[in-house]
């Protein structure tokens, strides 16, 4: 199921719609919105990964506030990494089905978006990144169903 089947609507894919589909077709993956600051999503993910279904991520470089700039440019100083080369940096250490989908019409981004599959993230790293979506970012409104 990708966002062809939602995007007329806006809506994500839930969990319980990703299993009625998987009884009437084979899913390769799921596209819907998701990133650092924005994991409303994660028990979709999660159940994408127990399937081994493809996570495709629309909107991976979410807009940082001033808050969580710092952080970000803490840890992009050490890595020698943008934010956007950061968060997308975060989603590829997220999980193994996660293939993130950023935008751009920069020949400059698109190799940057590139590079960011190099970044190894440590878990110092990985933790300060995870903090600055707070428990908020972790709490859905779609829930596990």
């Amino acid at each position: 199921m990708t966002s062809r089947t939602t995007a007329a609507t806006g809506t994500q894919v839930t969990t319980s719609q990703r299993a009625e589909a998987r009884r009437t077709a084979v899913i390769a993956s799921v596209q819907n919105r998701y990133n650092l600051l924005d994991r409303e999503y994660e028990p979709v993910l999660g159940a994408c990964e127990a399937a081994g279904i493809a996570f495709l991520p629309w909107r991976p470089v979410a807009a940082a506030t001033p808050a969580h700039t710092k952080e970000l440019d803490a840890i992009g100083a050490e890595l020698g990494a943008t934010a956007p080369q950061l968060l997308l940096a975060w989603l590829l250490a997220r999980s193994p089905v996660v293939v993130p989908i950023p935008g751009t019409a920069s020949l400059a981004h698109l190799e940057q978006n590139v590079a960011a599959a190099d970044l190894r993230l440590n878990g110092a790293q990985l933790r300060s990144l995870d903090r600055l979506a707070g428990p908020e970012g972790t709490e859905g409104t779609e829930g596990a169903a």
